[in-house]
């Protein structure tokens, strides 16, 4: 469990520091308040990101396809985002928690966050998706992976 707890952990590292870029641009972007919700949206690409993000993790690191270790993995990331997410409001624009907890009433607060929530989800969303593909199954025993002919 400790490879899911680091793998959750780069992969939150690796994803905040592409959203930091990419919320750098849509800050710079939007000049007027009401513009925020669709600036961003500018950060959907940080989801793409997150996907490739999430697989290159979990095959440097040689996590398990395992709801356990998937599930250990989406929740340490989703928590080393959120306290670099707080910790880097608090830092650089002086706001406390319960104003960032706030800000997630806006709809451009709401749209980060379900964005935030479904990068948690990748790591189980690709449990399915990988043993549901049509390149690969998964053998019930032991969760080895077949090639499937084709």
């Amino acid at each position: 469990m400790a490879k899911a707890s680091a793998a959750g952990a780069l992969y939150a590292l690796i994803v905040f520091l592409i959203g930091f870029i990419l919320g750098t641009i849509r800050s710079c972007s939007s000049c007027h308040t009401s513009a925020r919700p669709l600036s961003v949206s500018l950060e959907a690409p940080f989801l793409t990101a997150s996907w490739f993000v999430y697989r290159w993790c979990v095959d440097r690191l040689d996590i398990p396809r395992r709801v356990g270790a998937r599930s250990l993995m989406g929740a340490v990331a989703f928590v080393v985002l959120m306290t670099a997410e707080f910790a880097l409001g608090r830092l650089m624009f002086g706001r406390p928690g319960a104003g960032q907890l706030t800000a997630y009433r806006s709809a451009a607060g709401a749209i980060r966050l379900a964005a935030q929530i479904v990068f948690a989800a990748f790591p189980l969303v690709q449990i399915w998706r990988r043993s549901t593909g049509s390149d690969r199954i998964v053998a019930e025993m032991g969760g080895a992976e077949t090639r499937r002919d084709g």
